[in-house]
């Protein structure tokens, strides 16, 4: 599988399984909870007991980069399998039926085109500030949309071409259609659009954060960190910089790993 990748998607891959590992071997190895508070040692530079140093309430840092890390990692993988299924569903429904079903697909979607993504995923977590589900589900809402449009655009070309309509001849279901001749043409449009979800996922996450209806205290999430952390620039930069670094690997991880040019999904469109 490697082998096909570019020497970007690998620098990708490398880096996002580097933060993963990280995030696991840290959350198995550390001997300190996230809200473990040591006032008397507040905002210390990395040393031997606390290697990235302390916040603003003693909290070991790395601990809580680590478990910030797993919860991105979390929500964007759930974003980026239900966006990625519901839209590809819909999409091949959508060309396949025709009609009636493709029009009102096509109304639902311009619907949500009508609003700007993070704007819509900024008033649904309003609902419920701190739940990780309310926040998963406005995502994944936002995101399907592309998947959609990009799928229904392939599977259309596709209805009418001579290697489908041989397959229709010969008496085969659409299941075997779908797995012979559309998810070929759809998949790689499908796993670059996944890599740009799941970097999405991971800056909205984090926009939630700055803005205070994303995760709640005393959970650890990037966004949130920056803003607690904000304060003591001064005092501690090296603090801040680690929760807005974290992000910037994240997202440049799943940049390099799309690996694809938007110009090929904008000619799908």
């Amino acid at each position: 599988m490697m082998k096909q990748f570019n020497l970007n998607q690998k620098l990708g891959f490398g880096l996002l399984l580097g933060l993963f590992l990280f995030a696991i071997l840290v959350g198995w190895l550390s001997p300190y909870s996230i809200d473990q508070q040591d006032l008397a040692h507040r905002l210390l530079t990395p040393d031997a007991k606390h290697w990235f140093g302390t916040d603003h309430f003693g909290r070991d840092m790395m601990t809580r980069l680590a478990s910030a890390i797993t919860l991105s990692f979390s929500l964007g993988v759930l974003c980026v399998l239900s966006a990625s299924v519901l839209g590809v569903t819909l999409g091949v429904c959508a060309a396949w039926a025709g009609g009636r079903v493709e029009q009102g697909l096509d109304i639902l979607v311009n619907i949500l085109l009508a609003l700007p993504g993070l704007v819509l995923v900024l008033l649904l977590s309003a609902i419920a500030p701190g739940s990780f589900l309310m926040m998963y589900l406005a995502i994944s809402l936002v995101q399907w949309v592309e998947y959609y449009r990009v799928t229904r655009a392939i599977t259309r070309t596709l209805m009418d071409s001579p290697e489908r309509q041989v397959s229709v001849m010969m008496g085969f279901g659409k299941w075997y259609q779908f797995k012979r001749h559309i998810w070929p043409a759809v998949a790689p449009s499908v796993f670059t659009m996944a890599a740009f979800g799941g970097a999405n996922a991971i800056l909205m996450m984090a926009s939630l954060g700055f803005v205070a209806v994303g995760i709640q205290p005393p959970l650890a999430e990037l966004g949130l960190m920056s803003v607690e952390l904000f304060p003591f620039y001064v005092e501690a930069p090296w603090v801040l910089a680690q929760p807005l670094l974290v992000v910037a690997l994240l997202v440049l991880g799943f940049q390099l790993l799309a690996g694809a040019s938007r110009e090929s999904l904008n000619s799908a469109n």
